[in-house]
């Protein structure tokens, strides 16, 4: 791991490459700055996905209906430029005999967004982790984001939204449920 004296002098480099000077006022603790700053947006490196669900699985045969946890801000950075893109996450499961505790979810969302991602990978990596964990009949993620990559350079289209899904289970395989999930994630609350 890269020392934070080390970071810090690699911010100032990028500052003297913008023409800035380092030492000027207004920009003396930039570097410390940002080097917390990256440190807190990309915290999940230090997180554990299968750490953070913690034990947080129960016993529960006796319901097997759709479990749809929606409108989870996240936010992220973008592993080609680090530029940040947020948005909305979806999560749903059909149980088989487990359940998570619901904030689980959440925790999930959070510790892979807090990585450099690209949203697609993003997706699938909340699907995977909670199939595995929980074993269920099937999982539903979908992410709807806005990337500033897109809006602040490149082709600037500033109302562009970004929609990925991940089905596995019986998400995958029954219209059915894939439909009666979209159905839920689009209905206000």
């Amino acid at each position: 791991m890269v020392d934070e004296q080390a970071a810090r002098e690699a911010v100032r480099t990028l500052l003297r490459h913008m023409g800035e000077d380092p030492e000027r006022e207004g920009l003396k603790s930039t570097p410390a700055r940002v080097v917390n700053a990256l440190g807190f947006l990309t915290r999940g490196y230090a997180l554990d996905p299968k750490g953070v669900i913690n034990n947080a699985l129960f016993s529960e045969s006796d319901y097997q209906e759709m479990i749809v946890c929606k409108d989870l801000d996240f936010y992220s950075l973008c592993e080609h430029h680090l530029l940040p893109f947020m948005g909305k996450a979806h999560v749903a499961y059909l149980p088989n005999r487990r359940i998570i505790g619901l904030s689980k979810l959440a925790r999930l969302v959070e510790v892979y967004s807090r990585r450099l991602q690209v949203q697609e990978r993003l997706t699938v990596q909340i699907a995977q982790t909670i199939m595995e964990e929980l074993d269920p009949m099937g999982v539903a993620v979908v992410l709807e984001a806005e990337h500033l990559c897109m809006r602040m350079r490149g082709v600037e289209k500033q109302n562009s939204r970004v929609t990925t899904s991940a089905m596995l289970g019986v998400f995958r395989t029954n219209f059915e449920t894939r439909q009666e999930f979209m159905n839920l994630i689009r209905n206000s609350r």
